[in-house]
């Protein structure tokens, strides 16, 4: 049952709530926004228990102050930002138990720059088109869409669409090796396209070969790089077009942006590759002065990726190992129509025999005619004829 649960003291530097972010209105012009480190946010509501999608407290490098006004439990992800509660210490990517009357804060940025708290049930506010994320240009989401401020109120402990008491359900495990150490140096792979045509050779050896540095002018939008430039072929402007989370900009000057949360949903600029979804984590957590270098993989490598840290995610809120049978599935499109249905080996996917059961929801992305497309579709059987 929701209730008051958390009281800011101090607001830290930024810090907003944030969830998975809102998803299809990007069409009318609105971005997604949601957590920068969707890796990080989602495990510490795997956590805890909660759904994949509850929203969270996004603290960035300086974290807020807080004090708890209900005995709730708390796993902090992300960027180690030095946590404490009462002054101790707090464990990270674990799940810890505090009581009414608690102070929580953190003493500074140790590795990387984004943190993410979570509480029992989520941070409960309004959604605004589905989706509690504050998107801050539009003033929308979380608290009147602004950042957390001294002396606002969070609630939390919603239950779940199956009416769950949040304080009641098992905590997950994170197994120790999968815990990231992010480092000042960031390895990015990258799928080439949808406009690598639009570079030379030297251009795209560029991206490949050398390092780039994130500017002090980053933020939610994007990651401007800086660096060698990348060479285009015939200039650096194309009739706008869609821009997928991760998409890496470069316009006439030759610096690549990666396009991130608060991304526009059209752009103007050649797009030389995109950021594989299961590595934005290591982008979202780069200081200003970090270093970012890229390697290019396929569309089946990048699949494979996104498979395995959705195997890890599950495991976590098993708190155990998650089979290739627990795998997401993927959609393959051909010719403008859905061909099949393929597990997380490529191999047909198996309808169950009993009847109505649902077999999960896919999300893939393709491209027909030219353009990228993302989809979820949810398969069930609906009979044994």
């Amino acid at each position: 049952m929701s209730g008051a649960a958390l009281k800011i003291i101090q607001p830290g530097m930024l810090s907003t709530i944030q969830d998975r972010g809102r998803y299809g209105y990007q069409r009318f012009g609105m971005p997604t926004a949601g957590a920068m480190d969707m890796f990080a946010l989602r495990a510490a509501n795997a956590l805890l228990g909660n759904d994949d999608n509850a929203a969270c407290i996004e603290a960035t490098v300086l974290g807020p102050r807080i004090e708890l006004l209900a005995d709730i439990r708390i796993a902090i992800t992300g960027a180690d930002l030095s946590p404490r509660l009462n002054g101790v210490p707090m464990p990270m990517w674990t799940v810890v138990r505090a009581r009414k009357g608690d102070t929580l804060n953190f003493g500074g940025p140790a590795d990387g720059v984004r943190a993410y708290i979570a509480v029992s049930g989520g941070i409960d506010v309004p959604q605004v088109m589905g989706s509690r994320a504050t998107y801050m240009k539009a003033a929308i989401g979380g608290i009147d869409g602004k950042p957390l401020r001294a002396g606002d109120i969070l609630n939390a402990g919603y239950t779940d669409s199956v009416g769950e008491d949040a304080e009641e359900r098992p905590a997950g495990i994170m197994p120790q090796d999968a815990i990231p150490q992010y480092g000042s140096e960031h390895v990015a792979r990258v799928v080439l396209g949808p406009q690598d045509a639009s570079f030379t050779a030297k251009g795209i050896d560029t991206l490949l070969s050398a390092p780039y540095t994130a500017s002090i002018n980053s933020d939610r939008m994007g990651y401007r790089l800086e660096g060698e430039p990348i060479e285009h072929v015939d200039g650096a402007d194309v009739i706008s077009d869609g821009t997928p989370l991760g998409t890496i900009q470069v316009p006439g000057d030759g610096q690549p942006i990666i396009l991130l949360a608060d991304r526009g949903t059209t752009g103007g600029y050649t797009k030389i590759a995109t950021v594989i979804s299961a590595d934005l984590s290591k982008v979202a957590q780069a200081m200003p002065g970090h270093t970012i270098s890229f390697k290019a993989v396929t569309v089946e490598e990048a699949q494979a990726a996104y498979r395995a840290q959705e195997r890890l995610l599950a495991s976590i809120r098993s708190g155990g190992e998650v089979t290739d049978a627990a795998a997401p599935r993927i959609a393959v499109v051909m010719d403008d129509t859905i061909s099949d249905i393929l597990d997380g080996d490529g191999e047909p996917l198996t309808l169950p025999a009993a009847v109505g059961e649902q077999v999960g929801t896919h999300s893939g992305a393709a491209r027909i005619g030219g353009a990228t497309y993302e989809f979820d579709i949810t398969v069930r059987r609906m009979s044994d004829s």
